[in-house]
């Protein structure tokens, strides 16, 4: 059976694309400077292309070759059947084979992902060198409108992409590992395994990895030259604006990161960050603080932290606010995953803490809590205006709104940025009748 090992292999030849998202496109913006002949293909009728159970499978079996984009579950019984017939890889896979992975690193984990790799391209940047951020923190690297022909390229890569990775970039970092997209991968274990595939593709690398007991425990899926990094205690994450423990954590692959990849020392690149913390711009949807409100002698902080969409970053979340009241927004799409950890995670909290249920997956966080922790009654909100509404007013004496999901949006938003976008609407809503002013003036 034919199977590419890069964009060039294809050309001239007809090729599906099963997946005609952000992905997708770009992909066919590739194929056809390469002259390939493309036929699209997606799950939602609403994409404008052939559907996949009306006729769109049919159609990929007649190509040389099919792109399967990342939200496309690997083991689908209808992409393992197609396989039988085609080859189904991954545009991300492709463009590995055609770059210099050399200056190439690969960034994934269930939490921190997206901070750590755009650290490290600050502190390329800080160095003098020419980088750009890469993935599902901005464009997909093998669009033709990126030029990847020089500098170096920090790409934040998905457990959905991983899986599908066969040759890895030299440096490869691992943030954690929790729980998060069983819906997709089926299982825990299974999610592990995948996520960690990165980490055992082909190629000589260095695989960075925190050092904690969970990577010691998954020792045996790991791949690669294997450096076990301790979080960095000089409070450099401080100086750069970022909240909470984790982050420290994620300075520290960061440094190390950019100076396995450049030859510099840990020491010469920390001090390069240093000289320029205060430049750094921390990602939307961290742990930003959206507004305060002062008033009567109290003060309530509204806090965005609407990039946890799993458990791990919301018990990060929880940790950095461990002296405060806090008002916890959680809630979203239901894909599976065990919330028993962050129901401790709530419990073991010694200041007062007030839980706000949202979307399909609520109930389900709600019982789970109240099972180990009964004293915490959650509220179950209709939307987010009514969840940040009740936040407020539980916190009588002030403290923090923390939204932080553990939870994916798309059951009534686009993505995470429309619900943070309609997180700090609310905000500012709440904050003006709080006020006594006009919240459309």
């Amino acid at each position: 059976m034919f199977r590419p090992t890069g964009f060039a292999d294809l050309a001239g030849r007809r090729v599906g694309i099963f997946g005609y998202g952000v992905e997708g496109r770009a992909t066919e913006a590739r194929l056809r400077l390469v002259g390939a002949e493309c036929v699209l293909v997606d799950d939602d009728p609403a994409a404008g292309v052939l559907v996949t159970d009306r006729g769109g499978l049919e159609a990929l079996a007649t190509c040389a070759a099919v792109i399967k984009g990342p939200g496309i579950p690997r083991r689908r019984a209808d992409v393992l059947a197609l396989e039988r017939e085609v080859a189904v890889v991954s545009a991300l896979d492709l463009w590995l084979h055609e770059v210099d992975r050399r200056r190439v690193i690969g960034v994934t984990g269930t939490k921190g992902k997206s901070s750590t790799t755009a650290l490290i391209d600050f502190a390329l940047r800080c160095l003098g060198e020419t980088s750009q951020c890469l993935g599902n923190i901005g464009q997909p690297p093998y669009d033709p409108a990126v030029d990847t022909s020089e500098g170096w390229l920090a790409v934040e890569i998905s457990s959905f992409q991983c899986v599908d990775v066969t040759v890895a970039p030299a440096t490869v970092v691992v943030t954690s590992l929790g729980a998060d997209h069983l819906d997709w991968h089926g299982s825990l274990a299974q999610y592990h395994h995948d996520k960690l595939s990165l980490t055992r593709a082909a190629g000589p690398h260095v695989t960075l990895v925190p050092t904690n007991r969970v990577f010691v425990e998954q020792r045996d899926q790991l791949g690669g030259e294997v450096i076990a990094v301790a979080a960095d205690e000089t409070g450099l994450a401080v100086s750069l604006h970022l909240l909470g423990a984790h982050n420290d954590q994620n300075v520290a692959l960061a440094l190390a990161a950019v100076a396995n990849a450049t030859g510099r020392t840990i020491a010469d690149v920390r001090r390069a960050v240093v000289e320029r913390a205060d430049d750094f711009v921390a990602l939307a949807g961290r742990l930003t603080l959206v507004a305060t409100l002062e008033r009567d002698g109290h003060r309530w902080r509204f806090v965005d932290d609407g990039l946890a969409t799993a458990p791990l970053p919301t018990i990060a979340a929880l940790a950095v606010f461990v002296d405060d009241p806090v008002a916890l927004i959680v809630g979203g799409f239901d894909r599976g995953v065990d919330y028993e950890d962050l129901a401790n995670a709530v419990r073991a909290r010694v200041r007062p803490t007030t839980v706000i249920t949202t979307g399909s997956v609520g109930d389900r966080i709600g019982r789970a809590i109240t099972a180990v922790a009964p004293s915490v009654a959650p509220y179950a909100a209709r939307d987010l205006d009514d969840a940040v509404d009740y936040a407020h007013r539980a916190l009588i004496d002030g403290g923090v709104v923390l939204l932080s999901p553990a939870a994916p949006s798309f059951d009534r938003y686009r993505n995470w940025e429309a619900r943070s976008a309609d997180f700090a609407r609310v905000t500012r809503d709440v904050i003006n009748r709080s006020l006594g002013r006009d919240s459309n003036p």
